[in-house]
């Protein structure tokens, strides 16, 4: 009797096993690879951006360099991340909104430690938009901002005048929350 029971034992151990093995699989976002590569990947190469910070927070380009242009008075920057779905739909949007109104610096600020990843992204959507790496929270955590994306923040020069926490869907949508805290 005692070996049908250590028996059942280690049966209900290694089903249990397969289960979670299964289930970390398939809840992993297809995109991601299965193994994470020891070391940095390489970040594809990306529009650079301009200065070296916005709204007072020093951040890297993702994927490029300081173009040395200055910002214009009013920054509108997007807070993102590579495996946020609403990301994925509102940046094109920006993108959109960014040429229809050359008056305003619009950036992007990719929130997630994966650099090459989100330089990927936005490669494969074709967003030329100029996008700051933060790995490390810093800006969110600097500003006070919540901790969702997609986030857009609202600048006049340095100082931060509204933020915007939901995805927007259109450019005449952007710029409609845009006039609002404006």
């Amino acid at each position: 009797m005692k070996k049908q029971v250590w028996l059942s034992v280690v049966v209900l151990a290694a089903v249990t096993a397969l289960v979670v093995v299964a289930a970390v699989s398939l809840l992993r976002p297809a995109d991601e690879p299965a193994e994470e590569a020891v070391g940095e990947q390489e970040v594809p190469a990306r529009p650079d951006c301009p200065g070296g910070s916005v709204g007072s927070v020093d951040l890297p380009c993702l994927g490029g360099g300081d173009s040395g242009d200055t910002a214009q008075e009013i920054t509108v920057a997007n807070v993102w991340a590579w495996w946020c779905e609403p990301c994925r739909e509102e940046l094109p949007a920006l993108e959109e909104f960014a040429k229809e109104h050359p008056e305003y610096t619009v950036v992007g600020v990719h929130a997630d430690t994966n650099a090459a990843n989100g330089a990927a992204l936005l490669n494969d959507l074709g967003i030329d938009l100029p996008s700051y790496q933060d790995s490390e929270n810093a800006f969110a955590g600097q500003l006070g901002l919540p901790g969702v994306v997609p986030v857009t923040v609202v600048f006049r020069g340095e100082e931060k005048v509204g933020v915007v926490g939901r995805a927007l869907s259109s450019s005449s949508e952007i710029a409609e929350a845009v006039e609002e805290v404006l």
